[in-house]
């Protein structure tokens, strides 16, 4: 059995955290999140995104 990942958009990111889809390019671009490309569109697994909510939250 196969691990199946979890992909979000970065158009789902964006209404997820409701922010601008160009906020979450802008976190791709400075790496603050990471992603893959697949033709034209950013995909960002589960994990990393999980991942970025915890490097960004407050103490």
């Amino acid at each position: 059995m196969q691990d199946q990942k979890e992909f979000y958009t970065a158009q789902e990111l964006a209404d997820k955290l409701s922010v601008n889809v160009m906020t979450i390019y802008r976190y791709i671009k400075s790496k603050k999140l990471k992603a893959y490309k697949i033709g034209k569109e950013f995909r960002i697994d589960k994990v990393d995104f999980d991942s970025f909510l915890k490097k960004v939250s407050t103490k």
